[in-house]
């Protein structure tokens, strides 16, 4: 994965939902291999950033670059093909299909390079599990199971959104392990989460979001040195 080409330009961007300003002004960036956390309360903007990138709330002004295409107005599955996978917060998954079937819906074969045995490995709890019912799983193993279903579209870079919501703590710690796998392999990836934990583990720097736009950019090692810096921005 680390030799495909990744670099992500949002500039500038402002989302609405109908006549509301949700985003003002947000940018970053994304180059290969870099985990870029955005961090916040719930309702900061967080998800309408992802929102924006994926194409699903393309913004009204400002530019979404990926390498080197504004991707503005391009259509949620044209973004898709173009490299960029969206993980979303509500999971999604289809009830009804087993765990293989969930992942061979989206499967381009002709195109991945992710087979059954390379998601099972990295998932090795959807392994055992490969039969069974999406409907039946746990919120961990659900939400485990849309981040698979999403590389199976082999995304360059990958927006995650809340990835650890409403899970219990063993399941964020397996998470957490699971995501770091898929960083040491060189996937990009912009994160949008709460825990702290996770996002001092696996981010490269965080861009804290507040009202729609993006007050402070830290890093893992200048909220390590002082440990109240992070909570100081999210009470502000």
């Amino acid at each position: 994965m680390a030799d495909q080409p990744v670099d992500l330009k949002v500039e500038s961007i402002a989302t609405y939902y109908g006549l509301s300003q949700i985003l003002f002004d947000v940018s970053f960036s994304v180059g290969p291999g870099e985990v870029v956390a955005l961090v916040g309360r719930n309702g900061v903007g967080k998800t309408t950033t992802m929102r924006s990138i994926a194409g699903l709330t393309p913004p009204r002004a400002g530019k979404v670059i990926w390498n080197g295409r504004d991707m503005k107005g391009v259509p949620p599955h044209q973004v898709c093909r173009a490299g960029i996978g969206y993980v979303p917060e509500d999971r999604r998954i289809f009830p009804d299909l087993t765990v293989w079937e969930n992942l061979d819906v989206v499967w381009r074969p002709a195109d991945s390079k992710w087979t059954e045995e390379r998601i099972f490995d990295i998932f090795p709890d959807l392994a055992k599990l490969r039969d069974r019912n999406g409907g039946y799983l746990s919120g961990g193993q659900q939400q485990m199971l849309t981040i698979a279903r999403t590389l199976m579209t082999d995304p360059k870079l990958l927006l995650l959104d809340e990835p650890t919501e409403g899970l219990a703590p063993l399941a964020v710690e397996r998470m957490v392990d699971r995501i770091g796998v898929l960083k040491a392999e060189g996937l990009a990836m912009v994160l949008a989460e709460q825990s702290t934990d996770m996002i001092l583990a696996l981010s490269d720097r965080m861009h804290v979001m507040e009202k729609g736009q993006i007050r402070a950019t830290l890093t893992p090692e200048e909220v390590r040195a002082d440990e109240t810096l992070l909570t100081r921005y999210l009470m502000l």
